[in-house]
């Protein structure tokens, strides 16, 4: 069945109604398997409208996803799903079908699998390229503990890239460990695969060949019968010589259509007699059954709700994302700097720089899920005198973190990073949140950190850090910015320069709030509040810099203030007001000091205005922190001095 609207009204799908747990699945005739997976697909498309969030993926592994669950015992046979951007049709089938319009809102479900939600939900995802690794962990320990189950790791061609999955399959043909990988090739990540191990895979799908199994268990080759798909991107690699799988030492099947519930039935059923490292080659098509997704899979690798989607624009100004902003840089730096080279770990939508790859095609690479390599490749490249940016988010700059240290660091190369997505992310999660980014970052020596109050700042710290000769980074955060001018002219930073951006009042008692990034309007606002309510002098300081800090704003602001506030969006352990902190210490400055950011927790989803009232982060919940501190210390005044 192929759609073309999505449903605003919950569909009609008497089959899936009935369906609460995998066991009713499996009572199913193969024919009704058909009948489930076309009212799947048509609920998907209405959940995923009502809520929002990921969606080509997610209807590419309708078929997939039945068979396994049909074919399987699940929850005792484990099933993990690398990444999680295809785990809605799981979820429907395990037991949380109705609540399904909830994934990704405040109190819903989680936009991944994440075993505290269900027993289904084997290991906790997000990142790419783990499913592997775990399941092999998982296989061990039942071999140890003589558990009988099956486990099997579901995984994109696009995840397949990163060094982590060959890794674990390495290591599973060294213990040849009972594991059966599915090989979900859908010739994409979020964008097109790219890569040596695309055209590998182009090159088994255009060989014509079929590795399957018979009824009787007998493995053979076969002609490969038609498909119906043309979405192949690459060229086949003509002269393979052989199977990259088998070579590493893998039992190798398919390629399979992946949209054949019968033939994934049979296929899977087979195979799950054998022992040893397995893998199932399926081919899928992204967006699968929905007319305009199967047209532009990248699009629709995620929406927004449908009423967001089909709601009129509204007028007023149109604020800017932090993501253009970075792109519109990018392109304007290069134009004026011809070493400059740009490298994304298959981010090249998500960071803004689409354009950037159409103008310079030569300057752009594109290294797909391999954030290690693309820091190192950085790295290389500053060796021979260029000038790389690498642009990544926060959250998967946390992979590279060995290579920021050793390979960029140490040797203190000429390496500018944009990270984006800094802060909280909202919908995605905890698995995607940038909370850890300064603290992990500002005990790296010969590294600059800056965070950008707003969008010219940004564009200007962009061209600081690619004019610094040596590591430098730029954080900014997620979606929009604050809506002021961009100036078109790119001017340099003084390093590790402070700005006062607002005084109020002129009381003897005097605070001083020290905002970084995002949280540096908010500030002005709780200060002028706080002016207003109380008799208090309040200044606020937009630091710019993590590292290095500004030694005369600091020295200025300790010296008449009574209370010092450091205010960011990221954990308040060995974030930025720790590095305020350590330097007050230093200087042997003993007046109170109160840090706001986030708490020692992993936050759930919800929108990113929610999360940060959850954790007092936004206007109302710094005010409030602030406040009770200021009363705290006027009703005890006398435990606290200014330094002498």
């Amino acid at each position: 069945m192929l759609y073309t609207q999505i449903p605003t009204h919950r569909p009609e799908t008497p089959l899936l109604d009935s369906i609460d747990y995998p066991a009713q699945l499996r009572l199913l005739s193969i024919e009704q398997l058909k009948t489930l997976a076309d009212e799947l697909r048509l609920y998907l498309l209405y959940a995923a409208g009502q809520s929002g969030g990921h969606f080509g993926a997610n209807l590419g592994v309708v078929e997939l996803s039945i068979a396994l669950h049909y074919c399987f015992n699940t929850p005792h046979d484990r099933l993990i799903w690398d990444v999680g951007h295809q785990a809605y049709a799981h979820k429907a089938l395990t037991g949380r079908r109705e609540a399904l319009t909830s994934i990704r809102a405040q109190g819903g479900l989680a936009a991944f699998p994440a075993r505290e939600e269900s027993e289904y939900d084997t290991f906790g995802v997000g990142h790419s390229s783990t499913a592997i690794s775990a399941a092999l962990g998982m296989a061990l320990a039942s071999r140890y503990q003589q558990q009988q189950r099956d486990i099997i790791a579901v995984v994109g061609d696009g995840a397949m890239t990163a060094g982590m999955a060959f890794e674990a399959m390495n290591d599973a043909v060294a213990h040849q460990a009972d594991i059966l990988v599915i090989l979900n090739d859908n010739d994409m990540s979020i964008s097109c695969s790219t890569g040596g191990f695309a055209k590998h895979l182009a090159a088994i799908w255009q060989s014509g060949q079929l590795v399957s199994i018979s009824e009787t268990g007998e493995v053979g080759v076969f002609p490969h019968p038609e498909w119906d798909y043309t979405s192949r991107l690459h060229q086949a690699a003509t002269d393979a010589a052989d199977n990259l799988f088998k070579a590493i030492g893998f039992e190798y099947f398919g390629p399979f259509d992946g949209h054949d519930l019968k033939q994934l039935v049979h296929v899977l059923n087979a195979v799950k007699q054998r022992k040893g490292p397995r893998l199932i080659h399926v081919y899928t098509k992204k967006g699968k059954g929905f007319a305009p997704a199967e047209q532009d899979p990248i699009g629709y690798h995620a929406i927004a709700k449908v009423n967001l989607l089909t709601s009129p624009a509204t007028s007023g100004k149109k604020l800017k994302k932090y993501s253009d902003v970075f792109g519109d840089w990018l392109c304007d730096e290069a134009r004026q700097s011809e070493q400059l080279l740009a490298i994304t770990p298959a981010m090249c939508e998500g960071s803004g720089m689409v354009a950037f790859a159409k103008a310079f095609p030569e300057r752009f690479f594109d290294v797909a899920i391999a954030e290690q390599h693309a820091v190192t490749l950085a790295a290389g490249m500053a060796c021979e005198g260029v000038k790389p940016v690498v642009a990544i988010y926060s959250t998967f700059l946390q992979r590279g973190y060995d290579q920021l240290i050793h390979d960029v660091a140490l040797q203190n190369l000429d390496v500018t990073f944009a990270i984006d997505r800094a802060g909280l992310v909202g919908e995605d999660g905890p698995t995607h949140a940038g909370a850890y980014d300064y603290a992990y970052m500002r005990t790296v020596p010969n590294i600059v950190i800056m965070a950008p109050k707003d969008e010219n700042e940004c564009r200007q710290m962009l061209h600081t850090a690619y004019v610094y000769p040596g590591p430098a980074a730029v954080r900014y955060p997620r979606g929009t910015g604050v809506g002021v001018e961009i100036h078109s002219e790119l001017n340099t930073l003084p390093i590790g320069q402070a700005e006062i951006v607002a005084e109020f009042g002129d009381s003897p008692l005097r605070i001083s709030i020290l905002a970084f990034g995002s949280r540096v309007y908010p500030a002005i606002d709780v200060a002028r509040q706080l002016y207003e309510q109380h008799d208090v002098a309040v200044r606020v300081v937009n630091m710019r810099f993590v590292k290095p800090l500004d030694d005369k704003m600091l020295k200025h602001c300790a010296g008449d203030s009574h209370l010092i506030v450091t205010v960011e969006e990221h954990a308040v352990m060995a974030g930025a007001g720790s590095a305020v902190n350590e330097w007050l210490a230093e200087h042997l400055y003993t007046l109170p000091i109160l840090n706001v950011g986030l708490p020692d927790s992993f936050l759930h989803q919800a929108t990113h205005d929610q999360m940060l009232a959850s954790v007092e982060l936004d206007c109302a919940g710094i005010y409030k922190q602030v406040e009770k501190r200021l009363l705290t210390m006027q009703q005890e005044p006398a435990q606290f001095s200014l330094k002498v």
